[in-house]
């Protein structure tokens, strides 16, 4: 027999209008009750009336969108196109930060188990740390980014290869000191280190680690970072900001201190976001089309949503260097 709201009341140690209010959103309930309710709802596949009533072929309508962070350019953006491909397909898209905790993805994919959301795109930060693992009972979900889990849908760009095409731009204009400035315990710092490395052992370098400047992943972040390092080393040549946010803040610090760009110091970021044309001097960066990516990675949720027995697929979105002013050249004789 079909599960009532009553059954899951029951099982979740609350009355049945707090079960209503979960699954209508309309008043809030607290973290730990919401749980409750939620996993009550996967554990008895009881069906919301929304969904039984036939609305979208049972459907809510309604995906969710899930991001490390929502304060970064990045993070807007890409949440942008989402909701704009979404819309195209008649779908609603729930935005939600995790801040890369597991526990914040185990709500969103129980939610999604309890068809309160018809299915999710995550942006997990680490493989070994995602709620997405082998054991889980997976609903749709399509993972964005540098987390690889074979067992679910995921849509990246080649960090690696993006990475190391980014500092030999900087090698081939005569860098050789090139710092590296970033968060370093994410799957995409692991990646784009691997891409720094792989471009200064091509040129007959070896990695400093006095060059790698750890740093939040904002502007604020980086040039605190940034600025406590100056303070006691000479500056690079040249500064591989893990993302464009990271260097809006090292063209602060930079700024700050003296040191001209590309002058002094030349910086590259990682993203290009629209504002990153539009700085002083305007940012050389990694692109990719994030309306391409946000299109690829809906599609692959549609289908899953639509068959979910189907093989996984992986898609690489490409990627192009693209270069601007905050690089200059320092080859002998230029």
């Amino acid at each position: 027999m079909r599960a009532t709201v009553r059954d899951v009341a029951n099982r979740a140690r609350v009355s049945p209008k707090t079960v209503s209010n979960v699954v209508n959103g309309t008043v809030p309930v607290s973290p730990e009750t919401r749980q409750r309710v939620e996993q009550a709802i996967a554990d008895l596949d009881y069906v919301p009336n929304f969904s039984a009533r036939g609305l979208r072929n049972g459907r809510s309508g309604v995906i969710a969108l899930a991001l490390p962070v929502l304060d970064t350019a990045y993070s807007s953006e890409l949440a942008h196109f989402v909701v704009q491909a979404a819309k195209a397909r008649g779908l609603s898209v729930q935005i939600e930060e995790t801040h890369g905790e597991a526990e914040g993805e185990r709500q969103l994919l129980s939610r999604a188990r309890a068809q309160l959301v018809d299915g999710l795109i995550l942006n997990p930060t680490r493989l070994e740390t995602s709620a997405v693992q082998p054991e889980v009972q997976l609903p749709p979900v399509v993972l964005i980014g540098e987390v690889d889990q074979p067992i679910a849908d995921h849509v990246w760009v080649d960090n690696i290869a993006a990475s190391r095409e980014l500092v030999e731009l900087l090698l081939r204009h005569g860098h050789r000191r090139v710092a590296v400035l970033g968060r370093l315990d994410s799957e995409s710092a692991r990646l784009r280190l691997i891409g720094y490395r792989e471009a200064l052992n091509g040129a007959g370098l070896t990695e400093d680690p006095e060059l790698v400047i750890e740093a939040e992943w904002n502007a604020r972040g980086s040039a605190s970072a940034l600025s406590r390092w100056l303070e006691s080393h000479r500056p690079p040549e040249a500064i591989f900001c893990l993302t464009d946010s990271m260097a809006i803040g090292a063209l602060n610090t930079l700024w700050t201190v003296g040191l001209r760009v590309p002058d002094d110091v030349s910086v590259v970021g990682y993203d290009d976001i629209s504002e990153a044309a539009y700085l002083v001097p305007p940012l050389t960066t990694v692109n990719f089309d994030k309306r391409e990516f946000a299109e690829t990675a809906l599609g692959l949720l549609v289908d899953r949503m639509a068959d979910p027995g189907a093989p996984t697929r992986s898609v690489t979105v490409p990627h192009r260097i693209v270069e601007r002013a905050s690089v200059c050249d320092r080859r002998p004789g230029d």
